[in-house]
């Protein structure tokens, strides 16, 4: 007898057998970003193979709705949008708005590049996904280092683009008040 699985939503059933069915879940790469060094370290396979400084929430960490704060602990990648896009391409509403922007433009900050949406994994970063927690460019390159977004992780253009390129839905990331180089180095 073949037993049919009932889902209660489309998404619930699309999501279940993206990860899971199918084994599509990127399982090979791993973010940990640093809130204290304002860098993230990409893992492949366990290996580093990536430094890339950040910018995380000027407002510090946690993840109660219109906070501004970066969530910490274990998420995950759960949309990838802007392929093809070209760098410093302007997203507005997660659409491109046609307009380019180059590093370090004066004035506004808007979301750049690409955004890799993350998902929250445990219950106090549960509202990642609908507080809309992005990994995104920034034009606002010279202040990546220090906390200066709203809640996303900011990134230049390249590094994005080249993250972006690097990971599949699923890849696992963590957000850590711990430095990633021990005290004493």
């Amino acid at each position: 007898m073949i037993r049919v699985l009932r889902f209660t939503s489309f998404p619930a059933a699309l999501l279940a057998a993206l990860f899971f069915l199918s084994g599509c879940a990127d399982t090979h790469h791993r973010l940990i970003l640093s809130i204290p060094d304002q860098k993230m370290l990409v893992l492949t396979d366990g290996r580093p193979v990536a430094l890339y400084k950040v910018s995380t929430s000027k407002y510090g960490t946690g993840d109660r709705e219109g906070s501004y704060t970066t969530p910490l602990g274990h998420l995950c990648i759960r949309k990838k949008i802007g392929e093809g896009s070209p760098l410093g391409t302007v997203f507005h509403s997660r659409k491109p708005t046609g307009e380019v922007l180059p590093p370090d433009s004066p004035g506004r900050d808007p979301i750049v590049t690409r955004i890799l949406w993350l998902n929250g994994l445990e219950e106090h970063n549960r509202n990642a996904f609908s507080r809309c927690i992005y990994i995104h460019g920034t034009p606002q390159e010279s202040l990546l280092g220090t906390p200066v977004s709203y809640g996303c992780i900011r990134m230049r253009s390249a590094d994005v683009k080249q993250l972006y390129d690097l990971l599949g839905l699923g890849a696992r990331v963590e957000i850590t008040q711990k430095s990633l180089v021990p005290s004493g180095e």
